[in-house]
């Protein structure tokens, strides 16, 4: 049971990783977002946390899921997976341009940047396995919101 389980522990590990990384670099910074104008449809702070987890963990879900299609299609899990990494990475360096650098316009090129990224990924996890895919939906969906709070704050600061 172990080897079965084995690579989802260790992508939603990685995917969560990476997010906790990010989130150590900006934590002291994170507080601006409380003194920010924000735009009506901004979430309050404590829900941001509770909502990256989940992605993060659905981001591994998926990854492993790509993984384990390598005995069928060894180049297309790479190219899916280099694009996993791809969009982890950029999704890596926002929070550190929009909270630690303060550079809002340039963090929403980034996001639509990544948001790209995202989109790529899921059109590569979904030629391999269409539930992988379909995992991303939130993720898009969160960035796409994102998107516009970053947009938002952008404008009215």
């Amino acid at each position: 049971m172990w080897a079965k389980l084995k690579p989802y522990f260790i992508a939603v590990f990685i995917a969560l990783g990476v997010g906790g990384l990010s989130t150590v670099l900006t934590h002291n910074n994170m507080k601006i977002y409380a003194v920010l104008n924000k735009p009506p449809l901004a979430p309050p702070a404590v829900l941001f946390p509770i909502i990256w987890t989940v992605l993060y963990v659905l981001m591994g879900i998926g990854s492993a899921r790509i993984y384990l299609q390598k005995t069928e299609s060894s180049y297309e899990v790479l190219d899916a997976l280099l694009s996993y990494a791809l969009q982890l990475i950029l999704n890596f360096f926002w929070p550190i341009i929009f909270f630690n650098m303060f550079t809002f316009l340039f963090a929403f090129i980034w996001i639509v940047v990544l948001w790209s990224a995202i989109l790529k990924m899921m059109f590569k996890f979904g030629q391999l396995d269409t539930i992988a895919s379909y995992l991303q939906i939130p993720y898009l969906l969160w960035v796409t919101f994102a998107g516009y709070l970053n947009f938002m704050i952008y404008l009215m600061n």
